[in-house]
């Protein structure tokens, strides 16, 4: 449900807000039957509204794909940016950004699904808007990579590539995650922040000058 979805810096949507519960049927409808084979009829019957409510509040079905994008985005950019600053060191950073970023995709699996395989169902001002929020996401992750090689703490030749590799990995695991499975979102997280410090070679140096 997105009103109860635990989005750092997002106000908690009340069950009663129209537009919230069209946002969670939307996100419900696109699930199910994808973008295309949804009608706003159909969003309208699970919202409990009649089709014309829908544009009381969204310009049309893909204006609420968009919005359900947008958002989706912008609390993923406010999760690594707080979770970036909060770290004491680069390795703390790295961590913990990648560890909440693919705790979040498997726990918010179903939006996550929609929001990167509907993206080319957005227009095109839209989907400007989406790639910038990307763009921010994958600056957050650079940005922490760099500042750990200038402390020497990881080994990495190409900053905007090793980006968008651990950011990718995190991104997946909304492919292929399922709620039935024994690995909880919480353990998943874990064990990406712990893979990703491996895949900047973390401790590396430090093992190095040991051994020297």
């Amino acid at each position: 449900m997105l009103s109860t979805m635990s989005i750092p810096g997002r106000a908690e949507l009340a069950p009663t807000d129209a537009a919230a519960r069209l946002m969670e049927a939307a996100a419900d409808a696109f699930a199910a039957k994808g973008f295309h084979a949804t009608t706003t009829r159909d969003i309208a019957s699970r919202a409990g509204l009649s089709p014309a409510g829908v544009y009381v509040h969204f310009a049309s079905k893909e204006d609420l794909l968009f919005q359900l994008s947008r958002e989706g985005h912008e609390a993923a950019r406010t999760m690594l940016v707080a979770a970036a600053e909060a770290a004491h060191s680069p390795t703390d950073a790295l961590r913990a950004i990648m560890r909440q970023f693919a705790q979040w995709h498997a726990e918010h699996f179903r939006v996550a699904r929609i929001v990167q395989y509907e993206f080319q169902n957005l227009t095109p001002e839209h989907r400007e808007t989406v790639l910038a929020l990307r763009k921010d996401i994958d600056r957050v992750a650079q940005d922490v990579i760099r500042a750990g090689v200038a402390t020497g703490e990881f080994v990495v030749d190409d900053v905007p590539e090793t980006a968008l590799a651990l950011l990718s990995m995190a991104v997946d695991v909304a492919r292929w995650y399922d709620p039935e499975i024994k690995r909880t979102p919480g353990a998943i997280g874990r064990a990406y922040g712990e893979l990703g410090l491996r895949l900047v070679g973390a401790g590396h140096c430090a093992r190095r000058d040991s051994s020297s």
